[in-house]
Order: C-alpha cells, then sequence, then structure tokens
C-alpha cells in the first residue's frame, strides 16, 4: 500500500507567508523590533536571575541613553502587538 508523502520540495519558503498571491517577507522594522524584544528579555532575565540591570550597567543608570533604549523597547512591544493582531485578522475569512 503507497501512503502519500510530504515532499519538502513541494513546500514553499518558510520564512515567508503566503497571503493570496502575494507573499510578504519580515521588513526590516519587524527585525528591529524583534531585536528589541530579545535585548529586553535577556535584560528582564538578567535583573530576574542575578539582579544585575545590564542596559543601565552599559549606558549609566537613568542615563538618556538607558531611557531612549527602554522606551524603544516599550514602543517594539507595542508594534509586536499590532502586527499580531494584524496577522490573526488577516487570517479569518
Amino acid at each position: 500500500m503507497n501512503a502519500p508523502t510530504m515532499d519538502r520540495r513541494t513546500h514553499g519558503e518558510r520564512r515567508t507567508s503566503v497571503r493570496g498571491h502575494q507573499r510578504s517577507a519580515m521588513s526590516a522594522l519587524d527585525y528591529l523590533a524583534m531585536a528589541l524584544l530579545i535585548v529586553g528579555g535577556l535584560n528582564w532575565a538578567m535583573v530576574g536571575l542575578f539582579d544585575v540591570d545590564m542596559v543601565a550597567t552599559v549606558f549609566g543608570s537613568g542615563s538618556p541613553a538607558t531611557r531612549i533604549l527602554y522606551v524603544a523597547v516599550g514602543l517594539a512591544a507595542l508594534y509586536s502587538i499590532y502586527t499580531t493582531a494584524k496577522m490573526a485578522g488577516s487570517k479569518r475569512p
């Protein structure tokens, strides 16, 4: 009995999503938001595990650079919420 097989060569590129006939890849803004969220997540892990704020250690506690980075991470989180809601809404028929 010959069972149908799933050949990997028949599947499209995994890094892009197919919407209708149009492919959309991650934009530079998506990659920037992801990088900022990774930095923020790792910083919070260091705070939780070792009580060390690496961002404040590198840029100085309360410095303008530290505050700008914290705001950028927060904006990246808001952008990710927006893109997640947009992706969830586009999959509905």
